[in-house]
């Protein structure tokens, strides 16, 4: 699945309690704060609710690889 990376922009100061409510909810806690979701049509809704408050990136994850040696065991 999608991943969303989801940021606080704006602040919560004179916002309906349920606006921050799904601010919470999201796992936001202050501004330029930031959290990973899966993409799914309730976090989509939890964004609309609060679009104007909020930035939102997709996120695309690829696979690192490891550098030769940096094995715990082979550290010594």
């Amino acid at each position: 699945m999608a991943t969303i990376k989801v940021t606080q922009v704006k602040s919560l100061i004179g916002c309906p309690k349920d606006q921050r409510g799904t601010i919470k909810a999201l796992g936001l806690k202050r501004i330029r704060h930031s959290v990973e979701k899966t993409d799914s049509a309730v976090i989509r809704g939890m964004i609309h609710k609060v679009s104007h408050l909020i930035l939102v990136e997709t996120v695309t994850k690829q696979k690192q690889k490891e550098a030769p040696g940096s094995d715990a065991k082979s550290a010594g």
